[in-house]
């Protein structure tokens, strides 16, 4: 995310899109990101917002994903 973001103006619980720090093309471009790190699937019901909208948030989804592979 530091390539997108400047992670150190940030806390863990921020929430990125409140801050404008970034944009829907980006939540797609983490989406991507996440499924091919992680080998982890994102179903459509999982595209909410608030699994995406801080570092905090995204670490526990990955987690909670993970978990259940």
């Amino acid at each position: 995310m530091g390539n997108y973001i400047k992670i150190d103006t940030i806390s863990d619980d921020d929430n990125f899109f409140e801050k404008g720090l970034v944009n829907s093309l980006f939540a797609m471009q983490l989406v991507s990101f996440i499924e091919k790190e992680f080998g982890i699937v994102i179903d459509n019901d999982e595209l909410d917002i608030e699994n995406f909208q801080s570092i905090n948030a995204v670490t526990n989804f990955i987690g909670n994903k993970l978990a259940l592979k």
